[in-house]
């Protein structure tokens, strides 16, 4: 029989349970920064969502989402955590009585232990129905479960409801992130910004531990698995963010890119290796700004062509791309012309430049040697160039090099199938005008010349047995895999390893790990797991947007700081917000084929 303990005991018990009460130098929140981050959370949408979701559910209510939310912004922007404890002190603590009666706040901080642990409890289940409305497969996350508990939990996040529920739960996340994206963006702050964007996946550690195949026992984080870098080899345990940054290319002719502040433009948090494409494809769809140049690398270049490819292209990016030691060299064809390295190139282009870099490895291509430089800029000539650019589907239309009133090589096949018009002498101008450019038709000795085969110098074939870019006027390159899967996998708009890639995909890439960097350092880490201790996969999503969302007010008030401007974001700023697209508003469809890039199979 257990004893029975004295008041004293009790009290004892009450007062080392969480929470504490705040130490010395709680911050005293100003109104003004109170209003602002409900500005900002009101004109997502999410909290009016979320009462819509919590309306007919049973049991206690606990907080409404909106001050949960409205808490978490607050622990996140002054403290540098996305946890309940810190936003309970700053809502109980450190909030004026003008900023208490807008959340509903108790006008006193709650008197002794027990009164501080009813009011952070009713906090706690604030978060917890939210995470339950959310959640596909709501299970017990305190302790380890069996294994095959934990696998029948992770295959409701596969099924049709579960990912109908995931891509609520994101919607509603990245909500959050594209308001402080809007802001910037009706503020004319992306003003210099040319929509080029890099996405890359970045790792999110968690607190569990992964499974154990001694105790037979999964991770409490059933949808985790191991996040690979790419590089180094190591592995953390947790989950994939993919992050869509906002970046620029360098273009020796043209000026300088404008200045604009490099924001997380959206995310989406997901198990590693799993919807690799789709999970960026949903990130671009929800964006609605001027698009670019769309940089990924290798693990993009892998997934399935309906599953990132083609989407991408007809939402209006272009891509560069890098490729792995075995996808380098000749990829295919198309209409008689060889797809090398991204690009397709004259069907009599010399082997030697074809077959330039295959086999390479990365170093190969990384520390290029000269014979490999000259072999890269001599393909240039011989590429198909652009005589139309994308359409509704992204298809382009490319010509032959030697075609058009600027050759880049000389051909006597296409000469024989396509002769030119002689266009008319003209009479020689007097007046020579220095303003003018000079004229970029290179004379035609100093042209490449195609090297026609001999049988068909001496005895030339019908048309009709020739590829079809060397009769045509011009060819049509679809963006769908319908018509050429590799085609469509591989095609990039940038010459690979030309200046003009190097000159786009090095600094897009060079932005994306800059901003991992910054997301992940000082005392905004999304990558620390203590700053997001929360749960599961549901919270970690919601957690993350609210530190991302922080993190770009950092970045937008750090950029404003730098150009002479405010220290910190004003009304104006926020008030430029505007309300979100409604949650209803149709988008555009994504592809219901496999899910891309296939994981490795799980060992548990």
């Amino acid at each position: 029989m257990r004893r029975p303990q004295d008041a004293e005991d009790t009290l004892s018990a009450v007062r080392r349970l969480r929470p504490k009460p705040p130490l010395s130098g709680m911050p005293k929140i100003p109104d003004s920064k109170v209003g602002q981050l409900l500005t900002l959370l009101d004109r997502t949408g999410v909290p009016q969502e979320l009462e819509d979701l919590l309306r007919d559910l049973p049991g206690p209510k606990g907080v409404r989402p909106r001050v949960v939310l409205a808490g978490l912004l607050l622990s996140a922007y002054y403290t540098g955590r996305a946890t309940v404890a810190d936003a309970w002190r700053l809502l109980h603590y450190g909030l004026e009585p003008r900023a208490r009666t807008w959340l509903g706040i108790p006008e006193h901080p709650p008197a002794g232990p027990a009164a501080r642990i009813a009011s952070s409890k009713r906090l706690y289940r604030g978060l917890n129905a939210i995470t339950t409305a959310l959640d596909p497969a709501r299970y017990d996350r305190r302790s380890r479960l069996p294994q095959r508990h934990a696998d029948f939990h992770a295959a409701l996040w596969d099924s049709p409801e579960g990912r109908t529920a995931a891509a609520r739960l994101q919607l509603l996340a990245n909500r959050l992130v594209l308001a402080s994206v809007r802001m910037a963006d009706q503020r004319g702050y992306l003003r210099g910004w040319n929509g080029d964007v890099g996405v890359d996946a970045t790792d999110i550690r968690v607190s569990a531990r992964p499974d154990s195949s001694r105790l037979t026992t999964a991770s409490t984080e059933v949808t985790a698995g191991w996040h690979f870098k790419g590089g180094t080899g190591d592995k953390v345990f947790g989950y994939s963010a993919t992050l869509a940054i906002a970046a620029h290319h360098r273009d020796p002719g043209d000026d300088a890119p404008g200045a604009y502040p490099q924001l997380c433009l959206g995310f989406e948090l997901d198990t590693p290796t799993v919807r690799t494409g789709p999970n960026a494809l949903t990130i671009l769809t929800q964006l609605g700004l001027p698009t670019g140049i769309l940089a990924a690398d290798r693990a993009y270049t892998g997934c399935s062509p309906s599953n990132f490819q083609t989407p991408v292209r007809r939402l209006g990016y272009r891509l560069a791309l890098d490729y792995k030691v075995k996808e380098r060299g000749l990829q295919g064809s198309w209409q008689g012309a060889p797809l090398v390295d991204g690009s397709l190139l004259c069907p009599l282009t010399p082997a030697p430049l074809i077959h330039a870099t295959a086999g390479a490895d990365d170093d190969t291509v990384r520390f290029r040697s000269d014979a490999l430089r000259e072999k890269i800029e001599a393909r240039e000539p011989h590429h198909l160039k652009l005589k139309q650019g994308p359409n509704a589907r992204g298809a382009i239309r490319l010509q032959c090099p030697a075609s058009g009133p600027s050759p880049s090589v000389n051909c006597t096949r296409r000469d024989r199938l396509r002769p030119r018009a002689q266009a008319p002498a003209a009479m020689p101008s007097r007046v020579i005008d220095l303003s003018l450019p000079l004229p970029r038709t290179l004379p035609t000795a100093a042209r490449p010349t195609v090297q026609v085969p001999d049988a068909e110098r001496f005895a030339p074939p019908p048309a009709v047995t020739l590829p079809q870019v060397c009769c045509a006027g011009s060819i049509t390159v679809p963006a769908d895999t319908e018509a050429n899967w590799r085609l469509a996998k591989y095609r990039q708009d940038v010459h690979y390893l030309h200046t003009p890639w190097l000159n786009t995909y090095r600094p897009i890439r060079s932005h994306n790990e800059g901003a991992n960097g910054r997301f992940k350092s000082g005392t905004l880490d999304i990558g620390n797991p203590k700053h997001r201790p929360a749960p599961g996969q549901v919270a970690q999503t919601l957690l993350l947007a609210v530190m991302l969302t922080v993190a770009n007010l950092t970045v937008l008030e750090t950029w404003l700081t730098e150009r002479a401007g405010p220290d910190e974001l004003t009304d104006a700023d926020f008030d430029a917000t505007g309300p979100l697209p409604s949650l209803d508003t149709p988008r555009i469809a994504l592809p219901e084929a496999d899910n891309g890039r296939h994981p490795p199979p799980r060992s548990r």
